[in-house]
């Protein structure tokens, strides 16, 4: 078993929880809606994985471009934040002792062998399973549909890998759904901005002087998880584990400009501590809501994201980031330009309005 699936420990160097860090009574859950055509959710990812689309929102204009042609827009001294981490085979066939079945999908490990989970079917109640052909254990119920349970973990050598559902079929290459810097094993969703990313552009990048902070974040269920309260400051995010090195933060407090690859790698630098405006190495729990109002502790030039899902957080934290009139003008745009959105679909280059360049 991977030593990325140790234990997940304590919070190190965490810095004081905070879930919602400004108050606010007017962020409704419908500001973040708009009407996207089912036909323009992208069910297979751009082969090559740079031939994807886009769109580069400059707080007065917008361009269309191909991915790879983001070479175009750094310069020497840039720093690109990316997620490391690497989706594993964390969905399971299960059965309950009278038969019935069960599906699982594993979120974290807690300990060898013991895992939280969700389970889908019906009336379940702590005691013996079948998991994967192997003898398993519900050993806590832990709230609607997640599940504390106990397994032999050969059975993750016959998972799948845990495609979004609204994607119907799994890539012939599964580890597609992967970054091609995927390296610490321990999510269960790919940090989708990096998918577009290949290893002769992130050359290109390197030899016009950008360098990678490398940081980890594993991505959980959160991620699918739907907001369910309309005022969205009552929304709790599910925490994911984080880890970012002295060489990380050092990259990134030495940045001329600092572009971040992702929601995830926002979350996880934005989660960590701060002294005097410069970022220490830590690692700990990520469960920070980033929506309009919110304050960023990193002087972030851009960000590099997808196209995300209506009401999501994630919709929410580029909101923050960018504008939301500003980012669901851009999606308007996107959608008479007939781009592909969500995970396998295309990308958007934000940059700051409030960095001057």
């Amino acid at each position: 078993m991977c030593e990325c699936f140790r234990p997940q420990r304590a919070v190190i160097f965490h810095p004081k929880t905070v879930n919602n860090p400004f108050p606010s009574s007017s962020v409704k859950l419908s500001d973040f809606d708009y009407e996207l055509p089912q036909e323009y959710i992208a069910q297979e990812p751009a082969e090559p994985r740079d031939s994807s689309r886009l769109m580069v929102v400059w707080p007065d204009r917008t361009e269309h471009r191909v991915f790879r042609d983001i070479a175009e827009y750094v310069r020497p001294g840039d720093v690109f934040v990316i997620n490391n981490t690497k989706v594993f085979p964390a969905r399971l066939k299960g059965r309950k002792s009278t038969g019935g079945k069960i599906d699982v999908l594993l979120l974290r490990r807690l300990e060898s062998g013991l895992w939280e989970a969700l389970l889908g079917g019906k009336r379940l109640k702590e005691g013996e399973i079948t998991v994967g052909e192997k003898p398993a254990e519900i050993v806590e119920h832990l709230s609607e549909g997640k599940y504390i349970i106990r397994i032999d973990e050969s059975v993750m050598n016959s998972g799948e890998m845990p495609i979004p559902p609204y994607i119907h079929r799994i890539p012939d290459d599964p580890e597609r759904y992967n970054t091609v810097f995927a390296e610490n094993t321990g999510s269960v969703a790919a940090p989708t901005a990096g998918l577009h990313f290949t290893p002769e552009l992130m050359g290109t990048l390197k030899k016009k002087g950008v360098r990678f902070a490398e940081i980890t974040l594993h991505v959980g269920i959160g991620t699918f998880m739907p907001v369910r309260t309309d005022n969205v400051e009552e929304h709790r995010m599910e925490r994911e584990y984080y880890t970012i090195t002295q060489e990380a933060a050092d990259l990134i407090n030495g940045s001329e400009r600092l572009f971040v690859v992702g929601t995830t790698a926002t979350r996880a630098i934005e989660s960590a501590p701060h002294d005097s405006g410069k970022l220490l190495p830590s690692e700990g729990w990520a469960e920070i809501f980033i929506y309009p109002g919110y304050s960023f502790k990193n002087r972030i030039t851009g960000l590099i994201t997808n196209f995300h899902l209506p009401k999501s957080t994630l919709l929410m934290l580029v909101s923050a980031f960018a504008g939301r009139d500003r980012i669901l003008a851009a999606y308007r745009e996107a959608v008479e330009e007939r781009y592909r959105f969500y995970s396998f679909g295309d990308a958007m280059l934000l940059w700051n309005p409030e960095v001057t360049e």
